[in-house]
């Protein structure tokens, strides 16, 4: 199959998955501002970042091996896979007995039982769907998660809109959802007939671990880069404001299913493709058009963002749009440097991530110490967008030795410094605001007219085709 079209197909797949999963998860956003104080929202935020640090250094980032390793046909991926799990077992007992440090030390002390749980199952969940995306049921991992999403919104609505159960309530719906995704993906799987003790084979947990190691402090600087944020306005404006902090950080989730559709496609097509001769021309094109399409996607998003904000967010929140503008972009720079970061992982050449990702993280939290005491949690926005913005520009001189990237520089800065326009618009509140957003986004379209008429054309053709061929079936 032409790497492009397998690229668009598998892209396909994972938008049926990932728009319910992503649009479901992004609706709870009103439950929980309804349901949960500024204060108790600002815990559980600070509980589930928490759980994103330390799941890495426990489990020794092995989920990461999964996909690499269980896709090489060098390996038998069934060991891949029991002696990933074994390690996180393993893990998750050290992890256990450190309670006695984490009850005095962590602001959660009252959920520990919770936390413990959430840790085991999503590392265990992560591992699964990986597996199985690495062995080609790409399918079932896009069902996994429509799965999680929709329990996860039922137990939601059950424990804190009848059962009134707050913190209790989110969490027990967590640990349910990831309970239930993951006997979904055993039992539709079969993985239970992968899973062997005597396939435990140290030599396979060697290689794994070298290439696995080296991304648990590059998971680390992006817990700096997120926790970090939420820890100083915590400490320097109170756990409301950290409250509205996570509130402002959930709604540019929408602009994250664009990334994390396509980003999951293109991990397995970068992994393929790592020895292709025609790789960097390949590599390139793609970058072109999903750059052009997440800066549209950020034009088109900041038209609405007030309006999106008003209806989404309860009044226990006031104002929270004025802090995503900058998130959206930090979410476009992340994107970006995710994209040049599976260089990296493809070339299994690890250490290059967590080189890049430390120097943002070192940024973002000077940032944040500097500006959230002066101008509040847009210090922390701002803090966020410019670390990302750093990674990506620090990765694209040096993924050069992997692939030569040719990046369309002129059109990307011209996009950029129209959405810039269109932030300022958005904090001077003009009577004509609405009507110039949409001038500007249609400046966007008209400088990207090819492109996009391109994109659609080669996505309606693949379209096409699978129409007729399941008419001839």
């Amino acid at each position: 199959m032409n790497i492009y079209k397998k690229l668009v197909n598998n892209s396909l797949i994972f938008a049926v998955g990932n728009l319910g999963t992503k649009l479901l998860i992004f609706f709870l956003v009103p439950l929980y501002t309804f349901y949960l104080t500024e204060k108790e929202f600002g815990m559980v935020d600070l509980l589930t970042t928490t759980l994103s640090f330390l799941i890495p250094i426990f489990t020794l980032s092995v989920f990461d091996s999964v996909l690499r390793f269980a896709m090489d046909e060098k390996y038998d991926k069934q060991a891949v896979l029991s002696n990933s799990l074994i390690i996180i077992i393993i893990g998750f007992f050290l992890l256990i007995s450190l309670y006695p440090l984490f009850v005095h030390i962590l602001p959660f002390n009252n959920y520990m039982f919770y936390f413990y749980t959430i840790v085991l199952l999503q590392a265990i969940n992560t591992t699964l769907t990986q597996y199985v995306r690495a062995i080609g049921m790409v399918k079932l991992f896009a069902g996994s998660g429509i799965v999680n999403a929709f329990i996860l919104l039922v137990s939601n609505i059950l424990f804190l809109m009848v059962f009134h159960m707050g913190i209790v309530g989110y969490l027990v719906s967590l640990i349910i959802a990831n309970m239930v995704s993951c006997v979904f993906v055993i039992t539709l799987g079969k993985i239970q007939y992968d899973f062997s003790t005597r396939k435990l084979n140290m030599i396979l947990v060697k290689e794994m671990l070298i290439y696995s190691v080296p991304l648990i402090p590059n998971a680390l600087m992006w817990w700096i880069m997120g926790l970090s944020d939420r820890y100083i306005i915590t400490y320097y404006m109170g756990l409301g404001a950290n409250g509205i902090y996570a509130v402002a950080n959930k709604i540019p989730g929408v602009l994250n299913i664009i990334n994390s559709i396509f980003f999951q496609a293109w991990q397995i097509s970068a992994i393929e493709e790592v020895n292709s001769k025609s790789k960097s021309k390949f590599f390139s094109n793609v970058f072109n058009v999903f750059s052009t399409l997440m800066l549209l996607s950020t034009s088109f998003f900041l038209i609405f963002l007030k309006k999106i904000a008003d209806i989404l967010v309860s009044n226990n929140f006031p104002e929270v749009w004025r802090y995503i503008p900058f998130l959206l972009l930090g979410v476009v720079f992340s994107s970006f440097s995710g994209f040049l970061g599976t260089n990296y992982i493809a070339a299994k050449k690890t250490r290059g991530v967590f080189k890049t990702s430390a120097i943002g993280a070192i940024v973002n939290i000077v940032i944040n110490l500097l500006l959230v005491p002066v101008i509040g949690i847009n210090g922390a926005s701002l803090g966020t967008m410019l670390s990302f913005l750093i990674i990506w520009i620090l990765r694209v001189k040096d993924t050069k030795k992997f692939v030569d990237l040719q990046i369309n520089s002129l059109k990307i800065i011209t996009m950029i410094a129209i959405i810039s326009v269109q932030i300022y618009i958005l904090y001077i509140e003009l009577s004509i605001e609405y009507l110039l957003q949409i001038a500007l986004f249609l400046i966007m379209m008209l400088v990207n007219f090819s492109e996009i008429k391109e994109i659609v054309n080669k996505i309606l053709n693949i379209i096409k085709k699978k129409y007729y061929r399941s008419r001839e079936m």
